[in-house]
């Protein structure tokens, strides 16, 4: 440990954030019975009546974290009979997490009749309709008649309105319209993880619902709402309401237990608890948290002895940092008695069940934290201001929770935000520091401080109107089906004046750009297909670097079959490869074992099978290499189709041959700069996990690559950087 991680493991930075409370309903809607005890708060009922107001069709809850926002979004359903909501939510975690809170909410609501709670995530899809021996299309129909609150993510959402898992003699609404005719609400949660590629498609299919299908009700809820969003929407004609218990003076943060009583005499609800912040300045090297974690091992163990009953939870930016953690800290806590979890996307539902009784928990995924699994001790990393907010309000949101048998307080509430070197000295240094260590703060304050302080990443805004409204175009090319054409005359024509109007642009130059990238493909390749346009019109891109992962390090066999980005693989992963026919055994005799069915189309677009047998403890260098004058095609500065790619790593030299014979193989829509990856990243101020990577040429390969690749949704991303860097003058194109 150096001298500055030394001096942080004492905290000099830290700071204490006031309690939290929620202004109660200044009125009560009188056909809403509530359980006993329980109390609406300000927003609550707010966005109830929003969702009511027929001149209002778009709701943004901003409250905070912890503050009910979901409950919100379900009163409507548990209080009539007659408003059917579609919930989307990123991640499948999060969705099946929200559909065990929904039915929660109707146990104790008890409506009459109960609606119907149905998940449809696409493995759920793919294995009821193997199970009912029906298509997709029939599934998803059936699934959707079959439920009053359907419980899926904008990525279903998304390719229904685009007409997939449709046959070519299908009409293109065939799906689309039953569901947008038989929706009334259309729950978007967490939106902010979201970039511009997949809040284009959301705009794309609002449009589509409100052109064809009106009277729609949309709600967003997000702590940090995207106002790019919000501006776009209401440029369109959209009746947009913001629900902001901030703005609106409905948080008060008591600084003493008798004004925290005070309050709750009045009705006001507290959210959160008085928290210990503590900032622990690290350098910008990768392992860097990693590193500290196990220095100050025996000082979180301490906490633990010292306070029994505590729940912890360490949430960390990288999956294989976890990976690497977990065994460490079991082998430290075990001896004494304390049982060590894991909650990542890679964890399996087996896993994250048992994490549930752990006393530590490390993870990358918030599901479950501060909710299910109550902590009063929280180590967190964070990639952005959104993302150190939205983690730190996992923890003060309880009182204690039950352990052995007996009710344990939690007294106080301890945060450590591994965070840059330069956050720290932007937090407390300087002629005016915003924070003061030792002094107490609001969240209001404080939230701002972190959003005007902490690295300021790139918004890509000039996605909206070059790539945006690629999808446009097919969406409106889609209502000229023979099938609907009459249907919908009069919505294509207004479909497609609004998106123009919320993309700025023209759609017959974007028809034009979309032929011109079909024929540049076909004269390349001597292929069908457009690459490039199926990037810009799919939710979250392709993923032509897809592996199947056969993971021995998971205890549990139904849980080993998944899948993981070469990127990933090459720095991270001890593997050994398979062929396809191999691992598609592995996963059948898995079924047969376990009796459990797994679905397999996300393996269908493999291009490398292998098995994981663990998780390196470093990091191993690679780069991609390529046949061609890379000088060529970054001075094209444009995005293309690039095929004969490999990958140099001579640790790995054996399996890497094996995986190059079918990369080369692959098409990947690219984007190339001549400049190095690390220059790119801090002159683009691109987000921790933007993905690019280096490359050099075949015959040249570099300790430091000197060109950057970014492939799939990530070359658009870049793509639309040119202009901005141009105004900034600076010069990029060497």
């Amino acid at each position: 440990m150096n001298d500055a991680e030394a001096k942080s493991a004492t905290s000099p930075y830290s700071v204490t954030l006031k309690p939290l409370y929620s202004a109660p309903a200044e009125r009560m809607p009188a056909d809403i019975s509530l359980p006993d005890g329980w109390q609406l708060s300000w927003h609550q009922v707010e966005t109830l009546q929003a969702i009511r107001d027929p001149n209002i069709e778009v709701i943004f809850n901003t409250a905070m974290t912890g503050d009910g926002k979901s409950l919100a979004a379900y009163l409507e359903t548990l209080s009539t009979q007659n408003c059917y909501a579609i919930a989307n939510y990123p991640t499948n975690e999060l969705a099946r997490d929200q559909q065990v809170q929904i039915q929660d909410y109707i146990a104790q609501f008890q409506p009459q009749p109960k609606p119907r709670v149905v998940q449809l995530s696409s493995e759920e899809l793919e294995l009821y309709a193997e199970r009912e021996d029906i298509a997709k299309s029939a599934a998803i129909a059936t699934r959707g008649a079959q439920s009053d609150i359907l419980v899926t993510n904008p990525d279903i959402l998304h390719y229904l309105h685009r007409g997939a898992y449709l046959t070519p003699k299908d009409s293109p609404d065939k799906l689309w319209n039953r569901i947008d005719k038989d929706f009334d609400l259309f729950i978007f949660d967490e939106f902010h993880i979201f970039q511009p590629p997949q809040i284009s498609s959301v705009i794309n299919t609002l449009l589509l619902i409100r052109n064809t299908n009106r009277h729609k009700k949309f709600l967003f809820l997000s702590a940090t709402p995207n106002s790019e969003l919000i501006s776009r929407l209401e440029r369109v004609g959209f009746q947009v309401k913001t629900i902001d218990p901030m703005v609106q003076k409905k948080y008060q943060f008591p600084t003493n237990l008798s004004e925290c009583q005070q309050l709750e005499r009045h009705g006001w609800r507290r959210v959160s608890r008085e928290i210990s912040l503590n900032f622990v300045p690290l350098d910008l090297s990768a392992g860097s948290g990693e590193t500290w974690l196990q220095n100050n091992g025996d000082r979180i163990l301490k906490h633990f002895q010292e306070n029994p009953g505590s729940k912890g939870a360490i949430i960390l930016n990288s999956i294989a940092a976890v990976k690497r953690l977990v065994p460490w800290f079991r082998q430290l806590f075990q001896p004494h008695g304390l049982q060590v979890g894991e909650n990542t996307g890679l964890s399996g539902k087996t896993e994250k069940m048992r994490s549930l009784a752990a006393d530590l928990v490390l993870g990358t995924s918030t599901i479950d934290v501060g909710v299910d699994f109550k902590i009063n001790f929280l180590i967190f990393e964070s990639a952005d201001a959104g993302n150190f907010i939205q983690r730190l309000g996992r923890l003060g949101r309880h009182n204690g929770w039950n352990y052995n048998g007996q009710w344990v307080d939690f007294h106080k509430f301890t945060a450590y935000a591994l965070i840059p070197q330069f956050f720290v000295e932007r937090l407390f240094h300087g002629d005016q520091p915003p924070l003061e260590s030792g002094k107490q703060y609001d969240r209001v304050f404080f939230h701002n401080c972190i959003h005007q302080n902490y690295r300021k990443i790139n918004d890509f805004r000039g996605y909206y109107r070059k790539w945006g409204p690629v999808q446009s175009v097919m969406l409106c090319y889609q209502l000229k089906h023979k099938t609907v054409r009459s249907q919908y005359e009069s919505s294509q024509k207004s479909l497609r004046d609004d998106c123009e109007n919320v993309f700025e642009t023209r759609l017959g130059k974007v028809a034009g750009r979309i032929k011109q990238w079909q024929e540049e493909w076909q004269q390349y390749s001597g292929k069908s297909g457009n690459p490039i346009a199926e990037d810009a019109a799919s939710f979250r891109g392709s993923s032509p670097l897809q592996c199947g992962l056969y993971d021995t390090s998971e205890p549990y066999a139904a849980d080993r079959v998944k899948t993981y980005d070469l990127p990933g693989v090459l720095s991270n992963l001890e593997i050994e490869p398979m062929s396809e026919s191999a691992f598609i055994q592995l996963l059948r005799d898995t079924e047969r074992q376990m009796q459990v069915p797994i679905a397999k189309g996300r393996f269908r677009r493999c291009f490398a099978f292998m098995k994981l047998h663990r998780y390196r403890q470093e990091r191993l260098r690679w780069q991609f290499i390529y046949a061609g004058d890379l000088r060529e095609v970054s001075d094209r500065a444009q995005v293309q189709v690039l095929t004969g790619l490999q990958v140099w790593q001579p640790e790995n030299a054996a399996w890497i041959g094996e995986a190059n014979k079918q990369l080369k193989r692959q098409a990947l829509v690219s984007y190339v700069l001549r400049m190095p990856v690390a220059e790119v990243r801090s002159r683009l101020r691109l987000p921790m996990h933007f993905q690019i990577y280096p490359i050099s040429h075949q015959d040249e390969v570099h300790t430091s690559a000197p060109y950057t690749i970014a492939i799939g949704q990530s070359a658009l991303l870049l793509d639309t950087l040119r202009d901005w860097l141009r105004d900034l003058g600076e010069i990029w194109i060497v």
